[in-house]
């Protein structure tokens, strides 16, 4: 029997522990660009068995709110060095999650005039944070046949971008209706083209994304996330239950690191998953309260999952696994750091972290 506390061989990345710090929306990165005082935040965190950052846009129009980071441009890459130096300075191992906003965004957050995309011309309900107030979402931009390629192909230079910035790996962000969310779903995905309308088409793009970065930097350094049945950013999955055992049949040939679910209150969809998956299961696991704490250390033991993900509870405590190992004590997060509060079902993710 295996505990959260003991190393792990994530596909050649050695661990240090099965616990890992799950990605968060800080917004503290100005001019898109990661700060001193980020890498002191991730540094604080290095007992981690692993870090997956917050999310990281692949190109300047994958943006989705204000002062998050970047990974497509020499400067970008320069400042995550700085990052992942003092992570690896500090004991740490580090992935970039590659997040995408897609339709969840809004021309005054973008440069260059650029406009929020998405694979079909649909507005999401809701409101963005913008900095100078709520503002409603626009309709986005449909991505043509050829755009959907050029961004898959921006997936892979992001891909190749973290590698040199030192990340041990990345993580493409399938989750909380970001775009490789809105290709799986059908509310989001109107298309009639190969990448939408029966199911798979709809997870063409997330396959596609997934073997092009394998392909870029090595699959051991690819995971993917993903969170079935979550309604966060207008999302509705009426067929889940055979989005993603086929999103997960088509991917096990890749040989991805991992599969990182954000777990709803769907827990025989996860054991399906995770039977089906060949490659590690990373699981932030539904909880009543939305933050996974002592209480889901048994899910390592009993093999639900390979390694557990912590949110809420790393930005309070960042020797988060020698306080799991003690049972305590834990300060308590701010709940009110939640982007959309505590409902049930948004695990852990998103969270605006507190200023360093």
């Amino acid at each position: 029997m295996s505990t959260a506390f003991e190393p792990f061989d994530l596909a050649g990345t050695e661990l240090a522990n099965r616990i890992v710090m799950a990605p968060m929306t800080r917004s503290r990165a100005p001019g898109t660009l990661p700060t001193r005082a980020t890498a002191e935040y991730y540094a604080q965190r290095a007992s981690a068995g692993l870090i997956v950052t917050e999310g990281i846009q692949p190109s300047a129009v994958g943006q989705g709110y204000p002062n998050t980071p970047g990974l497509h441009s020499d400067e970008q890459v320069a400042a995550w060095r700085v990052v992942t130096d003092a992570v690896h300075g500090a004991g740490g191992r580090i992935f970039a999650q590659l997040m995408h906003a897609g339709r969840i965004g809004h021309p005054s957050v973008l440069p260059d005039g650029l406009h929020p995309v998405g694979p079909s011309a649909v507005r999401p309900a809701g409101k963005l944070f913008t900095g100078g107030g709520m503002v409603d979402f626009p309709t986005p931009v449909e991505l043509t046949g050829v755009e959907v390629e050029a961004t898959v192909a921006d997936f892979a230079a992001a891909a190749r971008n973290a590698v040199a910035a030192g990340f041990d790996g990345i993580e493409l962000h399938g989750a909380n209706g970001y775009l490789l969310h809105q290709f799986l779903s059908g509310n989001s995905n109107r298309r009639t083209d190969e990448w939408g309308g029966p199911v798979e088409n709809r997870i063409r793009f997330a396959v596609e994304v997934a073997r092009a970065t394998a392909e870029a930097i090595g699959a051991h350094r690819v995971g993917l996330r993903i969170s079935p049945a979550n309604r966060y950013n207008d999302i509705a999955e009426d067929d889940h239950g055979q989005v993603y055992p086929a999103l997960v049949d088509a991917i096990n040939p890749l040989g991805l690191a991992y599969l990182h679910i954000a777990e709803q209150d769907e827990r025989p969809l996860t054991l399906e998953l995770r039977e089906r998956f060949s490659g590690a299961l990373i699981l932030n696991p539904h909880t009543p309260d939305g933050v996974t704490g002592v209480d889901e250390l048994h899910l390592v033991e009993d093999g639900t999952a390979d390694a557990l993900a912590f949110g809420a509870l790393f930005l309070a405590n960042p020797d988060l696994p020698a306080r799991l190992a003690s049972g305590g004590p834990f300060n308590a997060p701010d709940q009110s750091t939640f982007f959309g509060g505590t409902e049930k079902g948004y695990t852990d993710y998103p969270v605006l972290a507190a200023a360093h």
